[in-house]
């Protein structure tokens, strides 16, 4: 009994989302199906390490060296509901890096998009599934600091890097999410406080139609919408 509580408890600790509101930020954990593809249901198999495991202390400077090195930034979302081509950008180096950096180690693959909200934003990269908690863990536990000078604004299509759920008074974002706005004159009350990083090019019609899911009160959509690969394309 005591390790069935133990495992319930460390469970619940490690799958708690960042959930910002339209207003401000919240945070709310849910409880999501098994990931239905085989594919997808594969265990976990810890890779061999080719990278040092991040921290917030060492992330920064790992990112500056493998910008020098990895200079792609153009990736494909395949979704649910189709593809999403998105453009990253060069003045966010440090981002782009960090989301060119995780596309590779195949993080992204087998989560979800767990908050959206029609008209406003579809949020992805987290998932209660306990590989996605094991593959952070893999990666190591940082945070990135904003980057929100650069001229960018929270307009329609734009891909931008949400807060981390700790008590986060300087708006460090949490690496491994993101989120798409879908609203149609853009979500302008979010410019300054969050980095913006690159813009879909293609699969607008996508964003829409996840957009236009049913969810239930914390904006989950009642049927899980699954990332089934990223991969770098240029």
């Amino acid at each position: 009994m005591r390790s069935v509580l133990f495992l319930s408890f460390f469970l619940l600790f490690l799958n708690c989302e960042d959930k910002q509101t339209k207003k401000k930020g919240t945070s709310k954990t849910k409880v999501v199906q098994p990931l239905e593809e085989e594919a997808i249901n594969d265990s976990f198999q810890e890779p061999e390490r080719e990278f040092p495991k991040l921290n917030s202390k060492s992330a920064m400077e790992f990112f500056l060296e493998y910008d020098k090195i990895h200079k792609e930034n153009k990736v494909r979302i395949t979704t649910d509901f189709g593809e999403i081509d998105i453009l990253l950008y060069n003045e966010t180096k440090f981002h782009r890096s960090n989301f060119i950096f995780l596309t590779k180690q195949n993080y992204f693959k087998g989560t979800q998009f767990y908050r959206v909200i029609d008209n406003f934003i579809v949020q992805a990269g987290n998932s209660d599934d306990i590989k996605t908690a094991r593959k952070r863990a893999h990666i190591g536990k940082y945070l990135l600091p904003p980057d929100t000078k650069r001229g960018f604004k929270h307009k329609r299509g734009v891909i931008s890097m949400p807060s981390s759920e700790i008590r986060n008074p300087h708006k460090l974002a949490s690496p491994f999410e993101f989120f798409i706005v879908c609203q149609k004159n853009g979500a302008h009350f979010l410019d300054g406080d969050y980095t913006i990083f690159g813009h879909v090019t293609r699969g607008m019609d996508v964003i829409d139609k996840i957009a236009a899911v049913k969810t239930d009160d914390g904006d989950w959509p009642d049927k899980n919408i699954f990332i089934r690969n990223v991969e770098v394309i240029e």
